[in-house]
């Protein structure tokens, strides 16, 4: 392994740290030396992933709920408290249930509890979690990675409350960023495209998958390990010279003109349509 691309002696946070690009940026995180604390709104799920990790590595299980301020500021101070100090911190949590997934459609459908949810959760919790951890990440000179989404570069006809609030996030990104870079804090954003994780699979049919599968310029849709592996890199001194900037890694989708994936299908083997 490259040098500049080790974690050794890092300590990292992961909200959302039990869900399917949490976990793998976890085993990436501590394959690099890292010791990491699992954040999770799930007790259970965020020491089974600790289990995971294996028990050779330095790994704890906290519990936050990132809606709520007081649950936020009680899950940093066991992170300090156990560790000393923070060098990275990936928001990676997100309000994406099955139930909101399926209701999160256009603005005059919206309802205004998956708004605010959306908001609170996506914005405000990861705002709460920056503010916090940030005299911390001051003093080790550490950087933040935000996990946001390609729906917040381009606009749909559903998904509103989840993009909108990933397209805020962008924003907080690039505001700590400014903040923050003469301290010596970086902070960046990846933003996924369809990504085949456990609760994608969950929340959305086999027939959706297929049409952004046919739109994307890779023969399949990402991993998590995929995006696990972009939101390590940013996180480790090889991306020094980053800040202020969204990775997307949606396996080109977002790089073309619309219907690609009908189009490829016309062209025959000689390149004529």
């Amino acid at each position: 392994m490259y040098k500049s691309i080790s974690l050794e002696g890092k300590v990292a946070v992961v909200t959302g740290g039990a869900g399917g690009i949490g976990i793998e940026t976890l085993k990436m995180m501590v394959g690099r030396g890292a010791k990491v604390a699992v954040v999770d709104i799930d007790q259970q799920r965020a020491e089974q992933a600790v289990h995971t990790l294996g028990g050779d590595v330095h790994a704890i299980a906290v519990q936050v709920d990132l809606a709520d301020e007081q649950s936020i500021i009680e899950m940093t101070k066991k992170v300090i408290g156990h560790y000393g100090r923070l060098d990275i911190l990936n928001n990676n949590a997100a309000a994406l249930s099955p139930e909101m997934a399926g209701k999160d459609n256009d603005v005059e459908h919206m309802e205004s509890w998956l708004w605010d949810k959306s908001y609170a959760v996506n914005v405000r919790g990861a705002m709460l979690v920056i503010r916090e951890f940030m005299p911390e990440l001051v003093k080790s000179k550490g950087n933040i990675v935000n996990t946001v989404s390609n729906l917040a570069l381009q606009g749909h006809i559903i998904q509103l409350a989840y993009s909108s609030s990933k397209a805020a996030l962008i924003q907080l990104t690039r505001s700590v960023a400014a903040s923050h870079g003469r301290k010596g804090v970086r902070c960046n954003a990846v933003a996924p495209g369809m990504t085949m994780t456990p609760a994608l699979k969950e929340a959305f049919p086999e027939h959706i998958r297929l049409m952004v599968e046919a739109e994307t310029l890779r023969d399949q849709l990402g991993e998590p390990q995929d995006i696990a592996e972009a939101i390590a890199w940013l996180a480790s001194d090889a991306a020094r010279n980053v800040t202020g900037q969204v990775l997307t890694a949606d396996g080109g989708l977002a790089s073309h003109v619309p219907g690609f994936g009908p189009f490829s299908n016309m062209i025959n083997d000689t390149g004529e349509v």
